[in-house]
C-alpha cells in the first residue's frame, strides 16, 4: 500500500494553484509518471532532496513530493 495516498498526492501537488485555473495534474497516472521519472534521476545519480535514509528511490521521490521539496510543473504553463 502506498503512503501517502494518490489522492493526498494529487492535493498536495495541486495545492498552490489558483481558483480558476486547471490543476496540475488530474490523475493518479500523472503523479506515477512524475514519481517514476524522479526515481530514475536518483538512480543516475542525481542527490536528494531529502535524507533517503536507506530507501529504495521510488520511496523517496514519493516523499520528496509528499514533503512539498520535488514540484510538477504543468505543460501547458510553458507555452
Amino acid at each position: 500500500m502506498l503512503h501517502p495516498s494518490y489522492g493526498d498526492l494529487m492535493e498536495i501537488v495541486n495545492s498552490e494553484v489558483e481558483d480558476g485555473e486547471a490543476p496540475i495534474v488530474n490523475s493518479r497516472y500523472s503523479i506515477v509518471l512524475a514519481t517514476s521519472k524522479r526515481a530514475r534521476q536518483l538512480i543516475s545519480g542525481a542527490r536528494p532532496l531529502i535524507n533517503p535514509k536507506g530507501r529504495k528511490p521510488l520511496s523517496v521521490a514519493v516523499d520528496e513530493l509528499y514533503q512539498g521539496e520535488l514540484k510538477i510543473e504543468n505543460p501547458e504553463s510553458e507555452e
